[in-house]
């Protein structure tokens, strides 16, 4: 797949405005990113997010979980999030400090053993 374009400039009001947007989520986020080594962000009945806490409970690894409203509520502050992190979909995994996709992701570095080494790294 060829790589995307870059951003476009964008004004520094504009940037501004994209940096203030649900700031207090982000930063929550970031915060949690920091403090723990396995960080899953989702939202009410989305089948994925619960699919993740299973397999990482199921693999034996403690996670911290931030769940943001569900499919009718809290939408801004998630697309905040998907805004900061790139990351279109939700749940967003994060091991030590590194985003490292979704739950088919999760999924297949449980499989691979790729989850388990990230953790033996130093947090990103």
């Amino acid at each position: 797949m060829p790589a995307l374009p870059p951003r476009p400039p964008a004004t520094d009001r504009a940037r501004a405005a994209q940096d203030a947007f649900h700031r207090d989520v982000v930063d929550e986020v970031v915060a949690a990113i920091a403090a723990h080594d396995i960080v899953v962000v989702g939202m009410a009945a989305n089948p994925f997010v619960g699919r993740a806490h299973r397999a990482l409970t199921e693999a034996g690894l403690p996670f911290h979980r931030l769940d943001y409203g569900g499919y009718l509520s809290r939408w801004k502050p998630r697309l905040a999030l998907k805004m900061w992190s790139g990351w279109p979909t939700f749940p967003q995994v994060y091991v030590r400090g590194r985003l490292i996709g979704g739950f088919e992701d999760l999924k297949a570095g449980l499989g691979d053993g790729s989850v388990k080494a990230l953790l033996a790294q130093p947090r990103a």
